[in-house]
C-alpha cells in the first residue's frame, strides 16, 4: 500500500513533465517555421526594432500646421476687430484720412488699406 501513494507521485510528474516538454516543442517548431517560411513578414519588424534603438536616426518633426493656421486665424480675427472698432468709434467721423482709408478698406481690402486704416484711425 505504501507502494502506490509513490507511484502516483511519479506519475503525476511524469504526466507534468510530458506536457511542458509538449508545449516548449510546440513553442520552438512554430518560432522555427514562422521564421523559415515566412522570413519576408518579420522584416518591418526587425526594421521597427532597429530605429527603437537608433534615435538619432529620426528627423525632427516639422512645425504643427494647425498650430500654424490657428495663429493666422487668430491675428485675422484681431485685424478685424480692430478694423470693426475704428468703423464704429465716432471719432473717426470728423478724421478725413481716416474716413478715406475705412471706404478703400471697405471697397478693396489690402494689407495697405488695412495698415493705413489701424495708423490712422483711433
Amino acid at each position: 500500500m505504501t507502494d502506490r501513494p509513490l507511484s502516483l507521485l511519479k506519475l503525476c510528474i511524469a504526466i507534468a513533465l510530458g506536457v511542458w516538454l509538449g508545449f516548449i516543442a510546440i513553442a520552438l517548431t512554430t518560432w522555427l517555421a514562422s521564421r523559415y517560411l515566412f522570413p519576408q513578414s518579420l522584416a518591418p519588424v526587425a526594421q521597427a526594432v532597429q530605429q527603437l534603438g537608433n534615435p538619432a536616426a529620426v528627423a525632427p518633426e516639422p512645425p504643427n500646421r494647425m498650430f500654424e493656421q490657428y495663429q493666422q486665424n487668430l491675428q485675422r480675427q484681431e485685424q478685424q476687430q480692430t478694423l470693426e472698432q475704428a468703423r464704429n468709434n465716432p471719432r473717426n467721423l470728423s478724421n478725413p484720412k481716416c474716413q478715406f482709408w475705412l471706404q478703400q478698406d471697405q471697397n478693396a481690402p489690402t494689407e495697405k488699406t488695412r495698415a493705413n486704416v489701424l495708423q490712422l484711425c483711433d
